[in-house]
């Protein structure tokens, strides 16, 4: 389903080696990187054309300087208004470290031990197992590795629930791996960890981060909300890629909401210019202007490996507190990369080279961002070449062949399906609510969430209907099914909506059954 594509990270999670390299770090002479910033514009301008990106932003912060500040393309796909050094795009997962930052900041004025359980500070907040609730530790919130299916309950925040009603509804998502065990991603725990800010700041997470991150650091263009990215004069316009053609979203689009009620897991919009300030304030270990913001410890707290992801071109990879941590000689990189619904960004540091990278762009479905900070950082650090642009590319387009080729068949002599009046109710769980399917126009249709999301029902073959979501998925092929099951007289025991289903939560009981745990 292609909602899914948005949410997940694409190129999913690199990062550091246990003790990384010893000694102080050689800097490059002027000469050098001019060279280097030289021989990376060409390659950004290149891999751009060929990613069909419509336009982007990057800069580069070496120690307490801006080396480089670049902006790329358009606005808008087909348009000729230039991206500039101003322009507001999302970040995406990007703001997770925000998020981090915030929590550590608490951590060093002793408010919280990263060790605590959440509970002792949240009484209300629950997982499926009561084991698990006891010992989940502040710092598992935002470690990924919290035994949940990847991407738990992220499809409530695109039907209109809110943050309080999305982490109530955490309890209800059945783990698939043991506490600890096991890489998932998630986006729902970050908005416990803002509850936890806020109780104990008394103010909401925006406004921690507008006056404990923004405006120390002079970010002024940024913010964290859906009318300041709608009603921004200079704002790229959203992108994504349906088979071989560029997509341009409204800036009415239905669900442009989602980003802003996930704010704390990606829900920040910024330009280059202020996500320079944010990188030297990375880059310099917490200090900005001569200012500690946070403590040298929080720090590297928050750039440490806690949770082993995978093995990607031979380099172990972790996940920290919202950081990526990427194996790489002679130095480690600090990473990690954000989607929204068309933008993708990163966000690269080499903490100790005190060199970094950000990379802002206006289409989702695409590894540039990715490819230009490891490529920047092979050339920076004397690495052997690689062409990550074309490799990441070339990796996309065979997912994207082999995605086509599985898409479902319609079957040539479908069974009928039951009178469609059999299938018409209320049914509900405990994660999604109620959820009301209708008939109407010889059709039926799904309609779920506060938003009252519509979802189109097509007879597919006997008790299995195609579901059509206007999400973005062209009519033309299924965005998911609605398997019934019935009992021997025709009544109906449950349906599976399988757009909902990824992380087991899609299944729901007619209304009249009595709820329990899914």
């Amino acid at each position: 389903m292609r909602w899914k594509n948005v949410l997940i990270i694409m190129c999913l999670i690199s990062f550091f080696s246990s003790l990384g390299a010893q000694g102080e770090p050689k800097l490059v002479s002027d000469k050098e990187l001019g060279a280097i910033l030289a021989n990376f514009e060409q390659y950004a301008e290149k891999s751009m054309r060929d990613w069909e990106t419509p336009g982007m932003a990057v800069t580069i912060v070496q120690g307490d300087d801006i080396v480089y500040t670049k902006a790329f393309g358009v606005k808008t796909h087909k348009g000729n208004d230039p991206v500039t050094a101003d322009t507001m795009f999302q970040i995406g997962s990007t703001s997770k470290a925000f998020t981090a930052a915030l929590v550590a900041m608490l951590a060093d004025e002793r408010k919280i031990r990263w060790k605590d359980p959440v509970i002792e500070h949240l009484p209300d907040f629950e997982m499926y197992d009561p084991w698990v609730t006891r010992e989940f530790m502040i710092e598992d919130l935002m470690a990924q590795r919290s035994g949940m299916p990847s991407h738990a309950i992220d499809a409530l925040v695109m039907l209109g629930f809110d943050r309080d009603y999305i982490r109530h509804a955490i309890r209800y998502a059945k783990p698939t791996s043991s506490f600890r065990s096991e890489f998932a991603y998630q986006n729902n725990l970050f908005l416990v960890a803002a509850e936890l800010i806020e109780k104990h700041t008394g103010k909401s997470w925006e406004e921690n981060i507008k006056e404990r991150i923004f405006e120390p650091l002079g970010m002024s263009d940024s913010s964290m909300d859906i009318k300041s990215f709608q009603d921004a004069k200079d704002v790229i316009s959203l992108h994504h890629r349906f088979g071989d053609k560029i997509i341009t979203l409204s800036k009415d689009w239905p669900y442009l909401h989602w980003t802003y009620v996930y704010g704390p897991a990606g829900g920040i919009n910024s330009n280059i210019t202020d996500m320079a300030q944010w990188l030297k304030f990375q880059v310099n270990n917490g200090v900005f202007d001569g200012k500690p913001l946070v403590t040298e410890e929080s720090m590297n707290f928050m750039h440490t490996p806690k949770t082993i992801t995978m093995l990607t071109t031979g380099k172990r990879q972790y996940y920290a507190q919202a950081w990526v941590y990427r194996e790489n000689t002679p130095y480690p990189i600090v990473w990690h990369n954000g989607g929204t619904t068309g933008c993708k960004t990163m966000v690269a540091i080499v903490p100790e080279a005190k060199v970094g990278i950000v990379v802002l762009s206006n289409l989702i479905d695409s590894s540039l961002p990715d490819a230009l900070a490891f490529r920047f950082f092979d050339m920076y650090l004397g690495s052997p070449d690689v062409d990550w642009s074309r490799e990441m590319l070339a990796q996309m387009k065979e997912a994207m062949k082999k995605a086509e080729a599985k898409l479902p068949v319609p079957p040539e002599n479908p069974l009928p399906t039951m009178p469609l009046e059999k299938y018409v109710g209320d049914y509900r769980n405990n994660v999604y609510g109620k959820m009301d399917i209708s008939e109407k126009e010889g059709g039926l249709v799904l309609t779920i969430g506060p938003n009252k999301v519509e979802m189109y029902l097509t007879p597919w073959n006997r008790d299995t209907f195609s579901i059509y979501w206007p999400f973005y998925n062209d009519s033309s092929e299924p965005g998911g099914f609605a398997l019934f099951q019935a009992d021997p007289e025709g009544a109906m025991k449950s349906v599976t909506v399988t757009p909902l289903n990824e992380d087991g939560c899609g299944v729901f009981e007619p209304i009249t059954t009595l709820p329990g745990k899914n």
